[in-house]
């Protein structure tokens, strides 16, 4: 037996106690110990009941993510689970903290469950590109029923103690010692004269409509094969012995391992936790931040404003007139009032935040005391620098001035300062309060305890924060720019708006780009033409068949009409004839004969321009790491999880393919098509940026 489990004796109770801090993820070590201590308590004379629990925070959170990747170890955890589950001894789990994945099919193979009020359970295996593979898709049905099962594994979602209660997950609630709470209950068993239970001799679930609710699931996730194929898998539940579902769940647990997909979620999963681990702020300590101030109540400074207020953190909101500012606290009111509706915060804590921890106001003195303030006002050079003129004057020593500019250079607002030091880009997206991506814009001037700062503000928001250096548009809206101008180009070469929007709805993105221009504001993109016209290169293509839109007035969804149109209060639109005429002038006056494009030349060409001004972002040190760029996309622009990221899609496909076909590209438009200077690289080295990823974090 392993030192990861503690075996203790209760008079005819043995007691095997799982410890592999922090969480009791399941290890190699985990699961040898289990067996070990398994053989030993059926061994122990007088021992009638086995009651497997969790040392400190958690029972087990699940798989040993040092494992992933890496050759599977005896004991497997289907075969731990059935050995386990045949046990004669009588069975307890008892659940407290976190039990997921691995870690609930553990406590489904036990004849008996008892969860603390606080546990929660799940099976979150679709996030990694997999279905559970330790017999979850067989037993939890055999539970719950085939469509709570489903709901649980397909969504991969936590399930609270009390509807796990409901759902039948979970036999008994108890307060208290999760050991002593297990032990009770045992005993109370052992009185009634409870018997081994196995959850896999009960029942088949009843069958279910399982092809409409494949397709259901399967258009849901939007391509993510991974919840589709459980479908499947519960179905084998309902459908054949417990054995043969087994088997089938096998089959198709090791059909996903080899996927794209998989290799997309588990790139998202590792990247998404390293994101934020920069070698720069070892050992540097954010300063201290209690009180937060935003400069504007739009929707932007507004949905910062909540997010802050959610996180703890006292807000002083700075509007022009008495009238804005109460606007402003309207709208954060309305963003705070959408959180009470949805139980995350009480009446109480709506009014403390509402009426206590927000302060709106007119006067810039109002931020005398405030240690970081974040200006969120019009996308204007000249305007943001008499803000930062404004702050530089009230704000005290050590407070951090950030701008929350999109494309603007830091460097230069910075400079209009007296301390640059103390000045940082924090770029959110939004809704701020909803939207999960941070860009945190590091000046040359930035001091690395403003950088620390930035992110640990962005934690405390419940942020991706991302570092990104200075130049237009930084990560995010750098690359936007570029894949938004391939997708123009192909418009005037003949394909339309509709035809690229359904194509890349089709890969997976949420929207299409032409449906994003227009739920953004197409005078965005209006106003960044114009903004870059005076340095514009000769050579390079510019589409502005839509600025004769905006010119009369129409700016997407806010006014009604943008490529789609738009009835009243309906957010989905339908194409505007206006383009398609619009698009025909523009071509006339080029010279261009249309011609047609497949939905895969689309996507390619789509994804080729993402890829290549991405190189260019980390070739130029915009982002250090190539995972950087995957973040960015993923969790600001949509782009679909189980690809893991542009990069990782790149990896995927193989950056010489990739390669090859952006200089295919080139002879066509020399300007537009420069193959990045690293990825040419990359291809010549035979590396990957996944390797650039494994170089860093060394």
């Amino acid at each position: 037996m392993t030192d990861k489990i503690a075996y203790t004796r209760h008079d005819d109770i043995a007691v095997l106690r799982i410890q592999n801090p922090p969480v009791n993820a399941l290890s190699q070590a985990v699961r040898q110990g289990l067996w070990d201590a398994m053989d030993r308590a059926e061994a122990d004379d007088g021992v009638r009941a086995v009651l497997i629990v969790g040392a400190g925070r958690a029972f087990i959170a699940g798989a040993d993510i040092t494992e992933f990747g890496k050759p599977p170890m005896e004991p497997h955890l289907p075969v731990l689970c059935a050995r386990i589950e045949a046990s004669p001894l009588l069975v307890v789990a008892s659940m407290h903290g976190v039990s997921l994945g691995g870690g609930l099919e553990v406590a489904l193979c036990a004849h008996y469950r008892v969860a603390q009020p606080s546990a929660r359970v799940g099976l979150p295996e679709v996030h990694l590109g997999l279905i559970p593979g330790a017999g979850g898709t067989q037993r939890l049905p055999r539970l719950t029923g085939a469509e709570p099962a489903l709901d649980m594994i397909t969504s991969g979602r936590q399930v609270k103690a009390a509807e796990a209660l409901e759902l039948g997950v979970v036999d008994r609630v108890n307060e208290g010692d999760p050991e002593a709470v297990g032990l009770a209950y045992t005993r109370d068993l052992l009185a009634e004269g409870a018997q081994p239970r196995p959850v896999s001799a009960l029942p088949a679930a009843p069958a279910i409509d399982w092809d409409a609710t494949y397709e259901a699931v399967l258009k849901k996730g939007r391509g993510q094969i991974s919840p589709a194929t459980a479908v499947r898998a519960v179905q084998a539940a309902s459908e054949m012995s417990f054995a043969d579902g087994m088997a089938k769940e096998r089959e198709l647990f090791m059909e996903l391992m080899g996927t794209d997909q998989r290799q997309g979620m588990i790139h998202a999963f590792f990247s998404e936790r390293a994101v934020g681990n920069l070698p720069e702020l070892k050992g540097v300590a954010p300063r201290e931040l209690k009180a937060v101030g935003v400069i504007g109540g739009g929707t932007m400074g507004a949905g910062i404003a909540t997010a802050a207020l959610l996180s703890g953190f006292e807000v002083v909101l700075i509007e022009m007139t008495a009238e804005a500012a109460e606007a402003a606290h309207g709208r954060i009111s309305g963003n705070l009032s959408g959180a009470l509706k949805r139980g995350k915060i009480s009446q109480e804590k709506f009014d403390t935040l509402t009426q206590k921890a927000l302060v709106v106001s007119t006067s810039y003195d109002s931020l005398n005391n405030v240690d970081l303030v974040v200006e969120a006002v019009f996308e204007n050079m000249d305007v943001k620098k008499e803000v930062f003129g404004k702050l530089d004057a009230v704000c005290k020593p050590g407070c951090i001035l950030a701008s929350n500019t999109s494309y603007l250079d830091v460097d230069e607002i910075a400079a209009s300062t007296a301390r640059p030091a103390d000045v940082i880009g924090l770029h959110f997206f939004s809704p701020a309060h909803i939207m999960k991506l941070l860009e945190v814009v590091v000046a040359k001037e930035t001091a690395s305890d403003v950088v620390a700062t930035g992110f640990a503000l962005g934690k405390a928001l419940g942020k991706i924060s991302v570092r990104a250096g200075v130049c237009d548009g930084f990560i995010g809206n750098r690359i936007l720019a570029t894949y938004r101008t391939a997708a123009d180009h192909m418009v005037l070469d003949g394909a339309s708006p509709y035809q690229i929007d359904k194509a890349l709805v089709n890969f997976g993105f949420a929207m299409g780009p032409f449906a994003v221009a227009d739920l953004a504001g197409l005078d965005i993109g209006w106003m960044t033409r114009k903004r870059k016209a005076p340095h514009r290169h000769p050579a390079e293509r510019v589409p502005t068949y839509i600025d004769h839109l905006c010119e009369d007035g129409h700016f997407g969804q806010k006014t009604g009409e943008g490529y789609y149109i738009y009835a009243a209060g309906k957010r989905a639109g339908v194409p505007n004839p206006k383009i398609a005429e619009l698009v025909a002038a523009e071509q006339a006056s080029l010279g261009i004969t249309p011609r047609p494009f497949t939905d895969e030349e689309i996507v390619r060409r789509y994804m080729c321009a993402m890829v290549n001004e991405a190189a260019k972002v980390v070739g130029e040190g915009i982002a250090r790491r190539p995972l950087d760029v995957d973040m960015t996309l993923l969790f600001g622009y949509g782009f679909p999880r189980y690809w893991g990221g542009p990069m990782k899609w790149a990896d995927i496909q193989g950056l010489p393919e990739v390669l090859a076909d952006i200089e295919s590209y080139a002879a066509e438009d020399a300007w537009f098509w420069q193959p990045a200077p690293l990825l040419k690289t990359l291809v010549a080295e035979g590396r990957t940026f996944d390797d650039m990823n494994k170089d860093a974090a060394k």
